[in-house]
């Protein structure tokens, strides 16, 4: 059953976890980030959770608010949690990034939760209409968004904060 399931897995299924893997092994590093790319992931993952999210289902429209409030939720817990000050360079468009392995495994959290959605879905398609998992769906995909959300919040207001530089 098992290979069943990985032979009926699209090719860029593969390809995302891959760019997922390269991008959380980078993540375990201190490094000098152009602001733009602070966005890419956050970007991702809100993208990949959105897709297993229906809003035709039980919860109709009323999905979306389960799904905010957990990303609220989520994005209040981890900057609240965050530690140390935000390095920005704003005359180099850039933000210090302090190595973790905590994003690497948010990224696999969320790709194995969409993968498992996934799966459970094609094996049992009742389950779309079951409010209970799709509530527990949307509350989860809710948190891990705002993990990334709350991350991406710290450097941002630091970068607002600082000033711009004038060119006299």
């Amino acid at each position: 059953m098992i290979q069943q399931i990985i032979s009926h897995t699209p090719v860029y299924v593969w390809a995302l976890l891959a760019f997922l893997v390269y991008r959380g092994v980078l993540a375990t590093d201190d490094r000098e980030v152009a602001f733009g790319k602070l966005f890419i992931i956050p970007a991702v993952m809100v993208a990949i959770s959105l897709a297993a999210i229906d809003g035709h289902g039980p919860l109709g429209a009323g999905v979306w608010g389960v799904w905010l409030t957990g990303l609220l939720a989520g994005a209040a817990l981890t900057g609240l949690a965050g530690k140390g000050p935000v390095v920005v360079n704003r005359g180099a468009g850039t933000v210090l990034q302090r190595g973790s392995w905590l994003p690497l495994t948010m990224m696999l959290t969320v790709f194995a939760t969409k993968y498992a959605v996934a799966v459970m879905s094609a094996m049992h398609p009742g389950l779309q209409g079951q409010t209970m998992f799709v509530l527990a769906v949307s509350v989860l995909f809710g948190l891990f968004n705002g993990f990334f959300v709350g991350r991406l919040w710290r450097p941002v207001a630091a970068y607002a904060r600082q000033p711009a530089l004038t060119m006299a």
